[in-house]
């Protein structure tokens, strides 16, 4: 199997969880895959009691049940471990920007615990398939590894198989260019992990994707002001920053809104 070209640390993690609400749903499950710039690889997963029940026809998907995890340490208990396993590590997995890293930041961020992402190159193995072949975990690992995925929806297994996609998507495309939805070519792919982090963190902002760098600009992307730099709409309406403060959004995306704000217009 090709040796990934690691500069730092590289960790493939899957989240399993209660539900798929950033800011009401909590971890249930995490496991992750360290591969190290010398070839070698640390596995590690573990259950965490959510604090909150785990919805039956969650627990049908991914198997974790409200007696698997009432003993294990909740989330608060295992934080500082957990950030120290990730210190000066960059981070993979499949579908992460759209949901587990934003998950992971959400839960750090309620317990006080300092984790930032800014410094990390982020790879999504998700992100890659879709922009070279469009498709899930389960088709890219038959795709890219010639393997059916047992126990899908098992943490472990989930993670192991995308390290092994995101080793065989870098084998496999290595030199090749990379076009977008629109057809522009956004990269030449090859096994850097740099270049895979601007490849699939695209021009987001926050993590849940409510902000977005339009031609250099942040911008909102959703609601009523979708397409509007957001310094602009702050500008008009100071108000909408305080609806969006008192509102069911991700710690994250009110973190990074506060900074936009700060540096426009204080």
């Amino acid at each position: 199997m090709l040796k990934l070209n690691l500069k730092n640390p590289l960790v493939i993690f899957d989240l399993e969880t209660t539900g798929t609400t950033i800011s009401q749903d909590r971890i249930v499950e995490i496991a992750m895959v360290k591969a190290l710039p010398d070839g070698t690889v640390e596995e590690r997963c573990r259950k965490i009691n959510p604090t909150i029940p785990i919805p039956y026809e969650t627990s049908l998907i991914h198997g974790i049940y409200d007696d698997d995890v009432k003993e294990e340490p909740t989330f608060k208990q295992m934080a500082k471990s957990l950030a120290q396993f990730l210190e000066g590590c960059d981070l993979a997995g499949f579908n992460v920007l759209g949901f587990d890293i934003p998950m992971l930041v959400e839960e750090f961020l309620r317990v006080n615990v300092d984790f930032e992402v800014e410094n990390r190159k982020i790879i999504d193995a998700q992100k890659i398939f879709h922009l070279m072949e469009k498709r899930n975990l389960t088709a890219a690992y038959k795709f890219y590894c010639d393997k059916d995925l047992e126990n899908a929806h098992s943490a472990l297994a989930d993670t192991k198989a995308t390290y092994e996609v995101l080793v065989a998507q870098v084998e496999k495309y290595d030199g090749q260019e990379a076009f977008d939805n629109l057809g522009k070519r956004v990269a030449i792919f090859k096994n850097d992990m740099s270049m895979l982090h601007d490849l699939t963190t695209s021009n987001r902002i926050d993590f849940a994707g409510r902000m977005i760098l339009k031609d250099g600009v942040e911008t909102f992307n959703f609601g009523k002001h979708r397409g509007k730099p957001v310094a602009e709409v702050l500008n008009k309406e100071p108000g909408y920053y305080d609806w969006i403060m008192r509102g069911d959004f991700p710690l994250d995306t009110k973190r990074k809104l506060t900074q936009i704000k700060i540096k426009h217009f204080q």
